[in-house]
């Protein structure tokens, strides 16, 4: 159960920070106790709150070196290196991914990026006040220590691959969100291994059926299995998949609520 409990409270913090109100929000970014939000250029993307790379890694990591170059920013130096592109749906930080929905963004020469990323990639938290407005405490300047096993990385990135090979990054995510919301969920494993090969109704993933599971995965795959153990999510509560072009077993879209269609599968929870 430590697994199942330990995602319930990173996927309820997460959520906490992505669905306040954009309404609530007024235009306060404190770090230290100054309102950074002009500074900072801060602006809302529906419920997220997009603040200036640099800015940020100025005062969450002073040490730091921010510069551009190949078509990114990177912030390096202090056991750090951020790299962010304009147009990528996440950014790194030394062995972690973060996931942006909706990109990072390049606005007025500035790259933008959500705060709780940025403040996530260089150690620092994020928590909106009951006023309204935005509070970030500083940190260690570096992301911490990724909340999931190598053991955990291994298995999604080859179960993702193996589902998802040729779909978007977005695709991929969305078949790991399955993963986990069935981790979360009392009629199934509480563990992503134990998930994925459940049998307790029937082999419940094609690939553990016909070997695929145990293929290398891509490298998107790795990515996208590293973005949803760290919080990325799509397909919302689903539980389910399928794609009804590659199969005849319908299942699912006559027993359970659909959700969304993402590429080639069908998601129902």
């Amino acid at each position: 159960m430590r697994f199942k409990w330990r995602w319930l409270a990173a996927a309820l913090a997460v959520t906490a920070l992505l669905a306040a109100p954009a309404s609530a929000v007024t235009e306060r970014l404190d770090v230290g106790g100054r309102n950074f939000w002009s500074r900072a250029g801060a602006y809302m993307v529906g419920d997220t709150t997009y603040v200036s790379l640099r800015t940020m890694a100025e005062v969450l990591a002073p040490n730091a070196e921010v510069t551009w170059s190949g078509g990114a920013a990177h912030i390096r130096g202090s056991g750090v290196e951020v790299t962010a592109v304009p147009g990528q749906k996440y950014l790194t930080a030394n062995d972690r991914a973060f996931y942006i929905p909706d990109g990072v963004r390049l606005v007025n020469d500035r790259v933008m990026v959500p705060v709780r990323a940025i403040a996530g990639a260089l150690g620092g938290a994020v928590d909106w006040s009951a006023r309204g407005g935005v509070t970030v405490a500083k940190g260690s300047g570096r992301p911490g220590k990724a909340p999931y096993t190598a053991d955990e990385l291994y298995w999604m990135a080859r179960i993702i691959s193996a589902e998802s090979r040729g779909e978007s990054l977005r695709g991929k995510i969305a078949v790991g969100t399955v993963v986990l919301n069935r981790v979360a969920s009392g009629e199934f494993p509480n563990d992503v291994k134990s998930v994925i090969f459940d049998t307790k109704w029937g082999v419940q993933f094609t690939p553990v059926a016909n070997g695929t599971v145990y293929d290398e995965p891509t490298a998107e795959s790795v990515l996208a299995a590293k973005l949803v153990l760290d919080g990325g999510r799509e397909a919302r509560d689903s539980l389910y998949f399928i794609a009804p072009s590659l199969t005849s077993n319908r299942w699912v879209m006559e027993n359970r609520p659909y959700v969304t269609t993402i590429g080639v599968h069908w998601f129902y929870r």
